[in-house]
C-alpha cells in the first residue's frame, strides 16, 4: 500500500490521549498518559499494511515535540519510543530521571 509520508497529517486526539495518522482508512497511533510534569508513552501501533515506511517515527516525533512544548519529561514505556530516543539523541534531554 503506497502513500506519501510527507502528506500524512498527524492529529492530536487529546481527549483519547493519543496521536493518530489515518492512511487509506487505516489508523496508526501512539498512546500516552500524563502525570504531573511527565508524559508516559505507552504504546505505538501501526497497521501491518503501513509498517516499515516511517509512520511510527513520524508519530513519535509529534509526541516528543508535544512533550517538549509542554515541558514534560518523557517516560518511554513503549519499546519503539525507547529505541527511537536512543537513535535520536536530540530527544534524550526529555527523558525522565524517575522512570
Amino acid at each position: 500500500m503506497e502513500f506519501d509520508l510527507d502528506q500524512v497529517q498527524i492529529t492530536h486526539n487529546e481527549s483519547a490521549h493519543r496521536f493518530e495518522a489515518e492512511v487509506h482508512g487505516l489508523t496508526a497511533l501512539i498512546v500516552y498518559r500524563i502525570q504531573p510534569g511527565r508524559m508516559i508513552i505507552q504504546h505505538t501501533e501501526v497497521p501491518p499494511e503501513l509498517e516499515a515506511r516511517g509512520l511510527a517515527a513520524k508519530l513519535t516525533r509529534a509526541a516528543l515535540e508535544y512533550a517538549r512544548s509542554k515541558k514534560f519529561q518523557v517516560v518511554p514505556s513503549c519499546p519503539y519510543t525507547a529505541a527511537y530516543i536512543a537513535k535520536h539523541p536530540e530527544y534524550s534531554d526529555l527523558l525522565s530521571s524517575a522512570q
